[in-house]
Parts: C-alpha cells; sequence; structure tokens
C-alpha cells in the first residue's frame, strides 16, 4: 500500500518544518512550504493525499488555498491550523469543508500526528459514502443494460447513462480488435478525441488501470486541443474486442473525483459484459432463424418428395380422362352422327375435363408452399382429403379401408399443410407396405387434452433391430427411399408439442401413433 503523502503549508519556516518532522517521524511522506502559490502549483504537478495549512498567511489565506487545491483534487483531505481559535474560525472550517482543525502552539507532537491520523480516517469515511451513494444508480443502469439486446441502442443508452450519472456534457465509446488495432468510435456526446488521433493510444495504455486528469501525478495530460476542464477514463480488454470509456467536463465545472473514476470503471466492465452479451444474442438470434428457414427447406423438400411418390399413383388418374376426351372428341367428328349423338359425346368429353381439372387442383394444393400460422384444424377433413387423394391407389393394390372416427373429436391447434403432410406420408407408407393388398385402418380419438390419429396397416411390420432407427435420418427400409420421410413427420409433430410413436399391433404391420395437443404451446 503506498505511504500518505501530506503538504505542509504555513509561512512561518519553524512551525512548517516542525510539522515535517513530527509527521515524517509518524510514518507520512511530507513536504513542507511557506509560499501558498508555491504549494498550489506543487500540488497541481504532484497531488498528496492530506494538506496541513495554515490559516493566516500573506497573500492567500489558509481557506483561499483550501478551496483553489479541492479544484484540481476534489479528494484532497485538508486540516487547517491556526493559533487564533475562535468559534468563528471553528464554523468557517467545518463551513467549506475542512476535515479538522488544530490549535497553534501543540502542547505535544502526538497531538498534530492524532489530528492528522483522525482527518484521514474521517475523510476516508466521507470518500466510502460518497463511492456508495454514487454507486447506488448503478443498480438501474445495470438492470436497463443488460435488458437491452440491441447493440446500438445498449451504446446509446451507455452514453445517456454516463452524462446523466458523471454530470458530463461529453463521452465516448471506442473499441480496437486487438492491442496495436486503430480504435473507432462507436458511440459519442458532445466533443470527443479523433481516434485516429495521437491522444487516445496513450490514453488506452493508461486507462486500463483507471485514469483521471488532473488528479494522479502520472496521468496522462489532458488533450489541450478539446479545452477540456477534467477528465476519467477507463479500458476494459475482451477476447475479441476492448473498449475505452472516456467521460470529459468542461473548465469551470467540478473536477471528477476518485468516485467518478470508479463509478465509470464499473460501467466499463458492466457495458463491455452487455455489449458480448447482447453481440452472442444476436449471433443466437440468427442461428436460430437459419435453422428455422433450413427446417422449412426440408420441409418443402420433403413434400416434393412425397409429391413424386403420389405422381405414379394419379398418373393413370390423368391419362384415363384425357384418352376418353381424344375418344369423344374423335367420335364427335364423325360426320354420320346426328346433333343429340355429337352433343352427347361433347357432354361426355366435358366432364371427363372436369374429373382431370379435380385431380390437377388437388396435386396443385398439395405442392403448393405451407403456410406457418397455427389455427384450429379439423383432423377428419384432413383424412378425408389423403384418402381422396390415395382412394385410385388403394383400389389398384386392393386394400381395404376401415375408417373408426370419433364423433366428438377436438381440433388441435396446429398447422393445417404440415399435419395433411404428416397424415398423407403415413398413408402412403402403409400403402406401399402392402403392394399385394391388404387393410389399411384409420382410427381417430380423444384421449387427455390430445387429439390422436392411428395408422395401422396389415403389412410385413418394421424389424425389431430396426424400430429404434426409423426416425433417424437417412434412414430407409426400402431400397429408393430418401430415408427423411419420418424424420421431418417426427420433426412437425414434435415442433408442435406432440408425439409420433411406432406402436407394437397385435395383427402385426406398422402402427403410428400421432397425437397433438389441443391448446396453443406456451412461448
Amino acid at each position: 500500500m503506498p505511504e500518505t503523502r501530506i503538504l505542509v503549508v504555513d509561512d512561518e519556516p519553524g512551525i512548517a518544518h516542525l510539522c515535517e518532522r513530527l509527521l515524517q517521524r509518524a510514518g507520512y511522506e511530507t513536504q513542507a512550504v511557506t509560499n501558498p502559490r508555491r504549494a498550489l502549483r506543487l500540488l497541481q504537478t504532484d497531488p498528496v493525499d492530506l494538506l496541513l495549512v495554515d490559516i493566516r498567511m500573506p497573500g492567500m489565506d489558509g481557506f483561499e488555498l483550501m478551496r483553489q487545491a479541492r479544484q484540481a483534487l476534489p479528494d484532497l483531505a485538508v486540516v487547517i491550523m491556526t493559533g487564533f481559535g475562535t468559534v468563528e474560525t471553528a464554523i468557517e472550517a467545518l463551513r467549506i469543508g475542512a476535515d479538522g482543525l488544530i490549535l497553534k502552539p501543540f502542547s505535544r507532537g502526538a497531538e498534530l500526528v492524532e489530528s492528522v491520523a483522525h482527518a484521514l480516517e474521517a475523510h476516508r469515511r466521507s470518500r466510502d459514502a460518497q463511492r456508495l451513494q454514487a454507486l447506488r444508480p448503478l443498480f438501474d443502469v445495470t438492470r436497463r443494460l443488460f435488458s437491452e439486446t440491441d447493440p446500438e441502442q445498449l451504446r446509446l443508452l451507455l452514453m445517456d447513462a454516463i452524462c446523466e450519472h458523471l454530470q458530463c456534457e461529453h463521452a465516448a465509446l471506442y473499441a480496437r480488435s486487438g492491442v496495436g488495432a486503430p480504435p473507432r468510435l462507436e458511440s459519442a456526446r458532445g466533443d470527443v478525441p479523433d481516434p485516429g488521433g495521437g491522444y487516445l493510444p496513450h490514453l488506452w495504455e493508461q486507462a486500463s488501470q483507471g485514469m483521471l486528469a488532473p488528479g494522479r501525478a502520472d496521468s496522462v495530460p489532458l488533450p489541450p486541443e478539446m479545452g477540456y476542464g477534467s477528465l476519467v477514463a477507463a479500458a476494459v480488454s475482451g477476447p475479441e474486442v476492448s473498449r475505452l470509456l472516456l467521460a470529459a467536463r468542461n473548465p469551470g465545472e467540478p473536477p471528477f473525483g476518485e468516485a467518478d473514476l470508479e463509478l465509470l470503471v464499473v460501467l466499463a466492465h458492466q457495458a463491455a459484459a452487455a455489449l458480448e452479451n447482447a453481440r452472442l444474442y444476436g449471433e443466437l438470434r440468427a442461428y436460430v432463424r437459419q435453422v428455422q428457414e433450413s427446417q422449412q427447406l426440408l420441409l418443402q423438400a420433403e413434400k416434393m418428395a412425397t409429391a413424386g411418390r403420389l405422381t405414379a399413383s394419379i398418373a393413370h388418374e390423368i391419362n384415363n380422362p384425357l384418352q376418353g376426351v381424344r375418344n369423344c372428341l374423335h367420335l364427335a367428328s364423325r360426320s354420320e352422327l346426328s346433333e343429340a349423338e355429337r352433343a352427347e359425346y361433347l357432354q361426355l368429353g366435358r366432364e371427363e375435363l372436369d374429373r382431370l381439372m379435380t385431380t390437377v387442383q388437388r396435386m396443385l394444393e398439395f405442392y403448393r408452399p405451407s403456410a406457418v400460422e397455427r389455427s384450429t384444424v379439423d383432423l377428419h377433413a384432413l383424412i378425408e382429403r389423403v384418402v381422396k387423394l390415395l382412394h385410385r391407389e388403394m383400389e389398384q393394390h386392393n386394400i381395404r379401408l376401415h375408417l373408426s372416427l370419433s364423433e366428438d373429436l377436438p381440433s388441435p391447434w396446429a398447422v393445417r399443410d404440415q399435419i395433411q403432410q404428416v397424415l398423407l406420408n403415413l398413408v402412403l407408407n402403409a400403402v406401399e407396405a402392402m403392394p399385394e393388398g391388404g387393410d389399411l385402418r384409420i382410427e381417430t380419438r380423444y384421449n387427455h387434452d390430445e387429439a390422436q390419429v392411428i395408422i395401422a396397416d396389415s403389412g410385413p411390420g418394421v424389424p425389431a433391430h430396426l424400430r429404434n432407427q426409423i426416425f433417424e435420418p437417412f434412414f430407409s427400409t426400402k431400397d429408393d427411399g430418401s430415408g427423411l420421410g419420418l424424420t421431418v413427420c417426427d420433426g412437425i409433430i414434435t415442433a408442435h408439442g406432440g408425439r409420433l410413436e411406432l406402436q407394437d399391433s397385435p395383427d402385426g404391420g406398422a402402427r403410428f401413433l400421432v397425437s397433438l395437443p389441443l391448446h396453443p404451446m406456451e412461448a
């Protein structure tokens, strides 16, 4: 811990040097002068912790010297000496903020040492109370800093906090990416030093321990071109970016003190942590957005793959009406037909075209990119759509459909097109699992705040050793399968807060249970 430094000022050389010897013997680093103006010059270049000053001196009394000294050193402790002790003198000393008063001549040397020690302790307690008072607003400032996740708004909030709590017009936040890298100005209030000038590198080096000017003997001088009266700065080094906070007051305003510097140092560390949190939050937000976009692309890709599988199953639904239209047009063009027969063939052609348009419309509805807005979904209507889309495929493969739909099934909260995609994929898987025919059962039921759909087939089922892998990406039991169908289905249902399960089937085959919550998921 550094020695306490004391400056003694008394126009009587004998008294000045006596005080110097007594205080040095007590362990204080002490210097004595007899000229108050010389004392002021010393204080500006070589700050001390305590000023021991006589009241009556030629040219400048002790009270005026104390006032001017504290303009340069706000945290200076002062003990007044006088040979004319009166009540008025004591009141004036207290009024201007003296920390102690001692009468000359001293009856014993220990009296002087005790008065100085008492004044230093009282001054220390006063400064601690001032620091606590200055740091109290930090609780609110810290809460506001850490609740803001927009870096630009965070910087503006920081500038406002510095100007408000340090009562200054000039504040700046600088940043640099590494030692020796050129600094850049991130935010500012009032007039601040140019980041490209030569002043900042010297300031940055010293500000790592906190810099107060004037006020410390080793402080970087104030930048003359800015016209500041006093300045405080604090630098904080981070893993990627180092930052410097600066605050300055105009000439004529009270200079900054140690309590102001401590407040700025705390603000600098809080600001660095808050800015780093905001940066990480921004990266996380961008990553989440990228994941959401990737999931949407995956959903659409799987939807297209499912549509490709549908193409073969409904190709005849397009070819047959087209062939019928062609035959009707050919027959209607024969000259020997009566007008009634020609009109009949044209009407048949129109009916075939209507059937063709209905089929194409179903395909277009499936291809269309799905919306992501959630609403109540009629599961029975979705099942009906899927069945209509695949009914010809089931007829060709001799698949018998068994529907058991609950009459009082409530509607879950979901994205309609995504749930349709899941049901279409599961039913299509069941149809493809029974190429020689079989039974397809679709059941709905209400169970403990969930709407459930069961899709079961009488095919070969899923081998026991593969049951734990069917929801993994790129795993498929089919030679031409993408291995993404069930993965995407599971992802959709999970995103809705539900479950997709492969259950044991008493009749053999595969049995899938889709469970969807009836109420929206909490954010």
